[in-house]
């Protein structure tokens, strides 16, 4: 269900090369990636070619994690983004420096979250706690729709995924974490009314469910990261007759 967490701010950075990207390597951008399911997206991703940048809120922490994964896999070419999704500038600078550097984006994955509210009931709810979570899990998928869509658009082969949740169904949906379940709805939302505005132009357009991961937000006892991971994989890199506007989990769809 919850997929990991957005990590702590950001200076301004360019994003570090360790090569010329290939013209036919696609190029794949995974929010919150510092840790957990965003992490092992980026290396699976690295695994099959695509130059990744590997975007946190830390820099310094993307930067080691960017290294882990290289020094993982000589051949991996995982570059470091600063970006923060709640900030409109951080934003843009990110989709400036995409823009300056490869022209394009093939894959956007959105997977930066947080606010898994256990504590909560809808009855009783924290609004600042609501907002805070919305922030991250609906505005920041959606700011990063409206920076990267140009870029999306100029790729052969473009996939936005956004990490959403079975706690999102409203058809099994009972009370309960109040905040993420209501920001992961709404994002269900956006990927629906993304799929059909960016249908003509070739853009698959999807919502995953990784599961219950055993992750910092997820918990212990839950599914490895790696199958979590593997369920986003699938909507990152469909061919190009795959569906759009679907809610997935492990490849088979959800109920909305």
């Amino acid at each position: 269900m919850p997929p990991s967490a957005a990590t702590p701010t950001e200076p301004s950075a360019a994003i570090s090369s360790v090569s010329p990207v290939s013209p036919v390597s696609p190029v794949s951008l995974v929010t919150g990636a510092t840790r957990g399911i965003g992490r092992e997206v980026s290396r699976l991703l690295a695994g099959r070619g695509h130059t990744v940048l590997l975007t946190g809120r830390d820099p310094d922490a993307a930067r080691r994690v960017a290294e882990e994964l290289r020094a993982g896999a000589g051949t991996a070419d995982v570059r470091p983004l600063p970006l923060d999704v709640t900030d409109d500038r951080s934003v843009a600078r990110a989709a400036a420096r995409v823009t300056e550097e490869f022209g394009r984006l093939d894959v956007l994955v959105n997977n930066a979250a947080i606010g898994y509210d256990t504590w909560q009931r809808a009855v009783t709810a924290d609004l600042a706690v609501v907002r805070e979570a919305a922030e991250t899990n609906l505005y920041g998928p959606w700011r990063m729709a409206l920076a990267f869509a140009p870029l999306l658009r100029a790729s052969a082969h473009p996939r936005l995924v956004n990490v959403s949740s079975e706690a999102a169904s409203l058809t099994n949906m009972g009370g309960g974490t109040p905040a993420y379940s209501a920001s992961k709805a709404a994002l269900n939302a956006l990927t629906r009314m993304l799929a059909a505005e960016l249908r003509a132009d070739g853009v698959l357009v999807n919502a995953v469910c990784p599961g219950w991961v055993a992750t910092d937000m997820g918990g212990p006892g839950g599914r490895p990261v790696a199958a979590g991971a593997a369920s986003v994989l699938y909507a990152a890199t469909l061919p190009d007759d795959g569906p759009t506007g679907g809610f997935f989990r492990d490849g088979r769809p959800l109920p909305w």
